[in-house]
């Protein structure tokens, strides 16, 4: 099975590269069921794991996103010292979303086929 790692470092909104980094992810898992996609989350795009966002008018829903890609399969790990440096917390996070670590990051970059960064 091909591995794809997705990495995304910006925020949820502001600029459109966590956008364009869950069509990509959510465009993978609709259309190539064998292929394992996952989400790594730094700096801060750790807040496009946050529950109950409300969506600036104007902007595409970014936890909506998440959730998808989450229920098609994909995995998403959030940083866990970039979440405790802009204080985010578990409870906090949509379904499915886990807190990692450097270590983890580093085994999912070696061990995927494509690593894609935003």
């Amino acid at each position: 099975m091909q591995k794809i790692l997705i990495v995304i470092n910006d925020g949820p909104y502001g600029t459109e590269k966590a956008y364009n980094a869950l069509r990509l992810a959510n465009q993978i898992v609709k259309d190539h069921e064998q292929v394992e996609v996952r989400i790594f989350l730094m700096a801060d795009a750790v807040t496009c794991s946050l529950a109950n966002q409300k969506t600036p008018n104007g902007y595409y829903n970014i936890e909506r996103m998440m959730k998808f890609a989450i229920s098609k399969g994909a995995e998403v790990k959030i940083c866990g010292s970039c979440m405790d440096a802009r204080g985010v917390r578990n409870a906090e996070l949509v379904e499915g979303a886990e807190p990692s670590t450097m270590a983890e990051f580093t085994g999912w970059v070696i061990d995927s086929d494509k690593v894609v960064s935003f």
